[in-house]
């Protein structure tokens, strides 16, 4: 190998080894945590803009359809607060803020409370 020959074998490879410094550089770049959840980021914002779109689309062309829809899923997940409202519509029961109880004895049972005289006002 003659001389120019060896210089431009060594300026290749110094392109080369440039070349490669850049890639892995620009490799590092693609890799940061930071970059990764950036792209990721990005990519949700479309395809959840582009679903919001569709959405729209179709409630506007079914909207008694979707409201259907909407309203059976509602009635849906509401379902035992609205069993409770119209069982204790239908349903006469006690108060509930009575309390009841019943009394074993042999004879007549008076419930009543004793009266008490009021504090004259000498005793005040």
């Amino acid at each position: 190998m003659s001389a120019p020959e060896i210089l431009a074998g060594k300026r290749e490879a110094e392109r080369s080894r440039k070349a490669l410094i850049e890639t892995a550089h620009e490799l590092q770049q693609r890799l940061k945590p930071g970059t990764i959840a950036g792209n990721a980021w990005e990519g949700v914002k479309e395809r959840g803009t582009g679903l919001a779109e569709t959405t729209v689309e179709a409630v506007k062309a079914r909207p008694v359809a979707v409201s259907a829809g909407l309203a059976a899923f509602t009635l849906f997940l509401a379902r035992h607060p609205i069993k409770s409202a119209v069982s204790r519509l239908f349903h006469a029961s006690a108060d509930e803020d009575l309390v009841t109880t019943t009394l074993d004895t042999d004879g007549p049972y008076d419930l009543t409370a004793p009266l008490a005289k009021r504090p004259t006002e000498a005793a005040r």
